[in-house]
């Protein structure tokens, strides 16, 4: 059939470029003529069981479906500028891998890529995990279920998220980040959420030194926080906590509610949150 192309290899620059409704099966794209650019400008391509060992596959495309394909770390900067992709069961393991696009959903996938995911917007992912640095800078409309990620500075100046059902072991993680939610998840790494606005947490673990410093309209709701101190430091915070902290410092506004506290540090008078230790206020501010 004229809109299939199956078992070809291809290596040439721009191999496939400005292809129109293409269905690509079992297809490589190596060699040595090291070609960049394959299939950039095309639009309306299925992608099923492909090897990508060359740079700059999928620029500027719109309607794409990628399933069952390799994506190696030759294969640097796949997806850029592109609208409306689905990639499932794929491994994305080039630098750079996802930037300036919007639509795309992500499943079953293997994202082994550092400065992943910059400047996307609408971007839903599920069952996947992630290696990266910078992951989803500055991006917009994301929406991850049951993601695992293991790095460091994700999720900065993002806005408008949900993630629910994760596991993130990332320090610096969501730095100016506004209007988020956290659901039913796992955050650990120190220096969570520094400078963020409008983010709540709701029934998540999170671990590590000083979370929480410098946010605006910053919710906890029934979460657990382990080896946390300095916490909440000139923060607008209204937390309802299960567990011990080690020691909050100059909370500025709203109410922090928990079992049992270390130490409260208060250097700073306009430090005016309160403070409930076991339904008992602590500081008289």
């Amino acid at each position: 059939m004229d809109n299939m192309i199956i078992d070809k290899s291809f290596d040439e620059e721009r191999a496939l470029y400005g292809s129109r409704g293409l269905t690509i099966k079992n297809c490589s794209f190596d060699g040595p003529a090291d070609g960049e650019s394959a299939l950039k400008e095309s639009r309306d391509i299925e992608v099923i069981s492909g090897y990508f060992n060359l740079r700059y596959p999928f620029w500027h495309d719109k309607n794409l479906k990628i399933e069952g394909s390799e994506m190696t770390e030759n294969c640097r900067a796949a997806l850029w500028y592109t609208d409306k992709a689905a990639i499932s069961n794929t491994k994305l393991h080039g630098i750079k891998a996802l930037r300036e696009c919007s639509d795309i959903t992500i499943h079953d996938c293997d994202i082994k890529s550092q400065e992943f995911g910059w400047s996307v917007k609408n971007i839903a992912m599920r069952d996947s995990s992630a290696e990266s640095e910078y992951f989803m800078m500055r991006s917009d409309r994301l929406d991850f279920k049951n993601v695992t990620l293991k790095g460091k500075y994700s999720f900065q100046y993002i806005e408008n998220s949900v993630f629910e059902d994760c596991d993130f072991d990332t320090k610096d993680a969501f730095w100016h980040g506004k209007n988020i939610v956290i659901k039913n998840s796992r955050i650990k790494g120190e220096y969570l959420a520094w400078y963020c606005e409008n983010v709540t947490f709701e029934n998540c673990t999170i671990i590590g030194t000083q979370p929480f410093c410098y946010c605006k309209g910053l919710k906890l709701i029934n979460c657990r926080m382990e080896d946390a101190d300095l916490a909440f430091e000139k923060s607008e915070v209204d937390a309802l906590i299960t567990t011990e902290l080690i020691s909050i410092k100059n909370p500025l506004k709203g109410c922090i509610r928990l079992p049992k506290l270390g130490e409260l540090i208060l250097t700073d008078e306009e430090a005016g949150a309160e403070v409930i230790v076991d339904g008992k206020k602590v500081n008289d501010l």
